[in-house]
């Protein structure tokens, strides 16, 4: 079977929120999704997964809609850090050196090693559950850019690393047989074109 590991669209920014941080998609967002839609459902997905929170269903929602299909809702897929108060887009955080120098600490600390190892066996055990469901078939996964990166290194072998940066409504394709599992591509963005694509090359 053919997984398509999608990130979300350009979610807005919020911070000092009540609870965690859940952000909806920005008007870019929305037309991120919108293209990924136009451009995907044509190629056809058999199953349709989401994560909880809001910016993924909002970018799940055109495709869904194109395809009839009802998404199914996996908390398994939830990014590592759904629970905090804040969301700030990876790119304007990177254009802080002060507070990206706090993240990147704070995530590559000796103290995280066993938040990001349960985190990369969560998103492991999740996706792997959903192969089975649907052997011989396309199934999208719209999801986060540290749940790509946790899936994507744990089939390359390379333990828990974040190496790459997914940009926003990306397809990254993995072959699932019955014990192999391959990286067939990371990133796809053919959809964005004429779309501004935040990044850290802009």
């Amino acid at each position: 079977m053919e997984l398509l590991l999608i990130r979300h669209g350009l979610p807005i920014r919020i911070e000092g929120a009540d609870g965690p941080a859940d952000p909806p998609l920005s008007p870019a967002g929305v037309a991120q999704a919108e293209a990924l839609a136009a451009w995907l459902a044509p190629r056809g997905v058999d199953a349709l997964y989401t994560s909880p929170l809001r910016r993924a269903r909002e970018t799940a929602a055109p495709l869904a809609a194109s395809l009839g299909l009802d998404p199914v809702v996996d908390a398994g897929v939830e990014e590592y850090d759904a629970h905090l108060p804040e969301y700030i887009p990876i790119e304007e955080l990177r254009a802080d050196p002060v507070r990206w120098e706090q993240a990147v600490s704070e995530w590559t600390s000796t103290e995280a090693n066993d938040l990001r190892q349960t985190f990369r066996r969560r998103v492991v055990d999740a996706i792997e559950a959903i192969v089975p469901r649907h052997r011989s078939q396309r199934v999208a996964i719209v999801c986060h850019g540290g749940v790509i990166n946790a899936y994507l290194s744990h089939v390359i072998g390379l333990g828990d690393a974040i190496f790459f940066e997914p940009a926003y409504t990306s397809v990254s394709r993995v072959v699932a047989g019955a014990r192999a599992r391959q990286m067939v591509s990371a990133n796809e963005t053919p959809h964005l074109s004429g779309l501004i694509v935040p990044s850290s090359a802009t």
